[in-house]
């Protein structure tokens, strides 16, 4: 930054909302959740196990096969034919075993989108949270850092007329140096948030230049059996659990119904020209013929195919009874964090603030009129500086541990 520049130009420059287009939570949501690329890649996955169940429903292809032959014809005489024969194999069961499988497939990739979806959703709220906090941080940087250049200035004044020595005006402007420099690190943390905040909403380009909203404690309880029922009939992962293990059932049957034999239809007919030869003369003549063939089954004496499928089934049981206790580890420690990041922000009330903005300006006062030292004054800036960003910092945790909580209860996050 060039030091000739005036100090308003400057704070111009480094404001979060100079020239912004500012973003509200449900404007950037409304955006994310129509714009997000890792989103739409999620949506084909549920369109491709649709096309999956259609493509389990298909039936085995006819057969239609044609021949002729030559009897020797031309030198004995014993005729020429032609024939035609249409042949199909049926599969007893083996195409609605497909189907299901495919339908309980299709049923988990819905509830793994619905999934993927409260994720996004919980994930985005938690980089807006960050981007208030951002910006909340570099407005306290901003704030601290006017406080000290208005300082540094005031003692350039009183420095020239010998109200104090120039080691004051020096520190003072050391002080203002490092304030600025802390301010551009906070301003640069805040647009590094609003960067994710315009991936989330599809596009790595830098749009938003500020964010609208406060960051708040949320006032909700919540019983912790409440949320736990929640939790095992709404998160969508345990959903897509009992679907996928649900379609390993179904594929035990497949596997079943894949191992009975097929039996093969066919019905041909055959035209026969006449046979001119002396010894053994016939007329022409068409005829019918209708077959059946049925494999005989030796090879579903291995079991091996069933037993493994089997064993999958058991599997994918297991992982969704492992699942519902992770789920429900989950709900109780989000609950045990959200009830502590409550009673953090409860330790820092409006009293606590108030009382450190007086002091500071107190100790700037006295200052000014020669009766307390710079260090002093500096000291209270420190103090309030740390108080404020402690409590926004707190602000941001309880509202990420609000989030976390409603995400483990499978909750719907309607605001922020």
């Amino acid at each position: 930054m060039n030091k000739h520049l005036p100090p308003i130009l400057i704070l111009l420059l480094l404001s979060p909302a100079a020239g912004a287009q500012q973003l509200n939570f449900t404007q950037y949501m409304q955006r994310v959740m129509q714009n997000n690329i890792t989103y739409k890649t999620a949506q084909l996955e549920v369109q491709a196990a649709q096309q999956d169940l259609v493509a389990a429903g298909k039936y085995s292809d006819p057969v239609l096969s044609a021949g002729y032959s030559n009897n020797s014809d031309w030198g004995i005489m014993m005729g020429q034919s032609a024939s035609v024969e249409l042949s199909k194999t049926l599969s007893l069961g083996k195409r609605a075993a497909r189907k299901q499988v495919a339908q309980h497939t299709l049923e988990a990739a819905q509830a793994s989108l619905a999934d993927y979806t409260q994720q996004l959703y919980a994930n985005a709220a938690d980089a807006f949270a960050d981007a208030l906090l951002a910006r909340d941080l570099a407005n306290i940087g901003r704030e601290a850092w006017q406080h000290m250049q208005s300082l540094y200035e005031s003692d350039s004044l009183r420095a020239s007329s010998g109200d104090i020595s120039p080691l004051d005006v020096l520190q003072s402007r050391l002080e203002a140096t490092l304030a600025l420099q802390d301010y551009r690190s906070k301003m640069a943390h805040y647009r590094n948030a609003l960067s994710t905040l315009d991936l989330y909403m599809g596009s790595p380009v830098p749009g938003t230049l500020g964010v609208e909203g406060e960051l708040r404690s949320p006032v909700q309880q919540y019983p912790l059996q409440l949320l736990l029922d929640s939790a095992a009939q709404w998160r969508q992962d345990l959903v897509a659990a009992h679907h996928m293990a649900d379609a390993a059932q179904s594929e035990v049957h497949s596997v079943r119904r894949e191992r009975m034999p097929d039996i093969d239809l066919s019905l041909g007919a055959e035209y026969n020209t006449r046979v001119r030869n002396e010894e053994a003369p016939a007329p022409e003549f068409i005829g019918y013929s209708l077959g059946l063939a049925i494999p005989l089954p030796v090879s579903t004496l291995n079991r091996g195919e069933v037993r493994a499928s089997q064993i999958r089934a058991q599997q994918a049981e297991m992982e969704t009874e492992y699942l519902r206790a992770t789920i429900q580890m989950e709900v109780l420690q989000a609950f045990n964090n959200y009830e502590t990041a409550r009673q953090q922000v409860a330790d820092y009330d409006s009293h606590l603030l108030e009382e450190a903005r007086q002091v500071l300006e107190g100790k700037i006062f006295a200052y000014r009129h020669g009766e307390t030292s710079l260090l002093e004054v500096i000291t209270a800036q420190h103090t309030y500086n740390e108080i404020q960003q402690a409590y926004a910092t707190a602000l941001h945790d309880s509202m990420a541990a609000w989030i976390a909580l409603r995400r483990s209860a499978g909750l719907p996050l309607t605001e922020l």
